[in-house]
């Protein structure tokens, strides 16, 4: 007679839009897993004492709600799927019965088969869901997946076979933040990796798709929060590098344009450690240009600077001539300078840029929350505190800004 559990699952999809979805525990298990819940639209409530810095930024931008306590028993009430995601098996267990008296389909991390549900490994191409269901084998689930989306991408459905993963360190740029817009060759690196150590801003849905046993080191640099020095960073990598392991450094936008990626290039040559770098597409750029906004423009002008703006023209530490910048009649892209804005401005302005200078703000640049605020160069102060920008935000400054929007300068 066959038990329960000598059952293979069935395979069904769920449509969790605007549905409640419960996460119990805010470890590295649910940072892997909320991403994709919020992803298909899900109502996803976490209750745990403490999350993850990445969970806890979800929180912060309002894509969750966090319950900041243990699990209680009507915390199941109204779930449409629940998953039991803490490193407890005795309260893991008691969400399960809860769902199963209640008949709602439960994840359990501790122990699969204890679950009325399993997370299988996902891939999507082109309006296609790919999922893999293995017997409690992940990596294999997660390189079937692979395969599948690789021959889709290229036409044919045929295996590859298993990709070879040397010990060394892997920079992978992810781009500006939409999981497809990563580079193929970064995607294979860091479902390769052994060790993936992930940045706030690197694609957090797809975290979500590495095979379970794939070390997760987040080193989330929330603002104004919790954040990992870059010599501890160096230090990580190189460290996990020289245990024989493949580790992938992941990034949003590129390595090399304000990521620090190339004090990482040098921390593993010191160290004799193998280093390999694989570009993403640079936020700067890319953001404009999904949101509609070219950086240049024949007839407009003939280049544009992109500052970092993380400090104050007058800062002491600050190497930018904004002197100079003033003077230039090109765009101007600004990072990570929603806070020194106004001061940016004020200092462009009394330069002899002209105070109708078309500025656009491209906040949370092709994730599902991106919006486009305008302003000119004399309103972006009062703009930034009216529409309540905070980061992540890419600003665009000069007339490139009119070509994409006429109707809001020429009217």
């Amino acid at each position: 007679m066959r038990g329960v559990t000598d059952f293979a699952p069935y395979p069904s999809g769920l449509r969790l839009a605007g549905r409640r979805v419960l996460v119990v525990g805010g470890g590295q298990v649910a940072q892997r897993r909320v991403p994709q819940l919020i992803a298909v639209g899900a109502d996803v409530h976490v209750v745990a004492p403490e999350v993850t810095p990445a969970i806890e930024g979800l929180v912060g931008s309002g894509e969750v709600t966090w319950h900041r306590r243990g699990f209680a028993d009507d915390d199941v009430d109204g779930a449409w799927y629940v998953l039991a995601l803490t490193r407890d098996a005795e309260v893991n267990a008691r969400v399960g019965a809860l769902c199963e008296a209640q008949r709602i389909f439960c994840v359990r991390a501790d122990d699969a088969t204890l679950g009325t549900a399993w997370t299988p490994a996902t891939g999507r191409h082109e309006g296609l869901t790919v999922a893999v269901l293995g017997n409690r084998e992940p990596r294999r689930s997660a390189a079937l997946r692979d395969a599948i989306m690789e021959g889709l991408r290229d036409g044919a459905l045929e295996a590859r076979g298993e990709q070879v993963r040397t010990p060394g360190v892997v920079l992978v740029g992810g781009g500006p933040g939409e999981p497809d817009l990563i580079t193929v060759a970064g995607r294979k690196a860091l479902m390769g990796a052994d060790v993936v150590v992930a940045d706030r801003l690197a694609p957090r849905e797809l975290l979500g798709d590495l095979p379970a046993d794939v070390e997760l080191i987040d080193v989330a640099k929330l603002p104004r929060g919790r954040s990992a020095q870059q010599e501890e960073i160096n230090r990580v990598i190189v460290a996990r590098a020289l245990e024989g392991k493949r580790v992938v450094r992941f990034k949003g936008g590129d390595n090399f344009v304000f990521g620090r990626g190339y004090e990482e290039v040098i921390a593993c040559r010191d160290a004799g450690v193998p280093v390999t770098v694989i570009p993403g597409l640079t936020s700067p750029v890319s953001v404009p240009a999904i949101a509609g906004i070219p950086v240049t423009h024949r007839g407009i002008t003939h280049e544009f600077t992109v500052v970092s703006g993380h400090l104050p023209p007058e800062h002491a530490d600050s190497l930018v001539d904004y002197s100079a910048l003033a003077r230039m009649r090109g765009t101007v892209v600004l990072m990570m300078a929603v806070q020194n804005a106004p001061a940016i401005a004020a200092v462009l302005l009394e330069g002899g840029r002209a105070a109708q200078t078309p500025v656009a703000v491209v906040c949370d640049g092709t994730m599902p929350t991106e919006r486009t605020v305008l302003a000119t160069l004399g309103t972006l102060a009062d703009r930034l505190v009216e529409e309540q920008v905070k980061p992540p935000a890419i600003i665009v400054i000069g007339e490139v800004v009119r070509v994409a929007h006429p109707e809001a300068f020429d009217g």
